[in-house]
């Protein structure tokens, strides 16, 4: 029988999500396949995380150059890259959570290509007198993946409706991010 790796990783995402702290047994039945299968595609639960850190690298990077982060105004931007990324935020709001994978050196380099775009993006809002100067670009990056894990918790939950997850996001990050004029 082959296994679809994709399958498994994506009920793997699906199923951790929901449930963090979830076994490999518990991972194993999510994806429909026996615990030995998926020893066979993953050696053990930091092997699996690293899988889910490319496919959440690949998601946002994908999310990323739908949003086409260097068009039109940076706050419209900002609002195609939040709507681009929901579909993806539950599992990067899982990855936020995983320690193990922001420490030491074997941090990928995918999150260092996905925090220099976004960067940017903020850079050019700010340049452009959009985004106010006293918030640096990283400040903004990071201020945007604690709202999207917020926001994606918080739907999970049955807290926020799916519907209003990117107007809520926007609306509190650039509520707070754009220059006010001086009175």
């Amino acid at each position: 029988m082959t296994v679809d790796r994709d399958h498994v990783l994506r009920s793997a995402a699906a199923l951790l999500t929901r449930k963090s702290t979830a076994t490999m047994d518990e991972v194993a039945k999510a994806a429909g396949i026996s615990r030995a299968t998926l020893h066979r595609q993953f050696a053990g639960r930091d092997a699996l995380v690293r899988a889910l850190e490319a496919l959440g690298i690949q998601e946002c990077e994908g999310a990323l150059d739908r949003a086409r982060p260097d068009d039109g105004r940076a706050s419209e931007a900002v609002r195609r890259m939040v709507r681009e990324i929901e579909p993806a935020a539950a599992l990067l709001a899982f990855l936020y959570s995983e320690n193990q994978l922001f420490e030491g050196e074997e941090r990928n380099e995918g999150w260092a290509r996905i925090d220099d775009r976004i960067a940017a993006l903020f850079r050019r809002g700010q340049a452009d007198g959009e985004f106010r100067i006293d918030l640096t670009p990283a400040w903004l990056t990071e201020a945007l993946y604690g709202l999207l894990a917020s926001g994606a918790w918080a739907v999970a939950e049955g807290r926020v409706a799916r519907n209003d997850f990117t107007h809520m996001i926007v609306e509190l990050l650039l509520g707070g991010a754009l220059r006010r004029e001086e009175s």
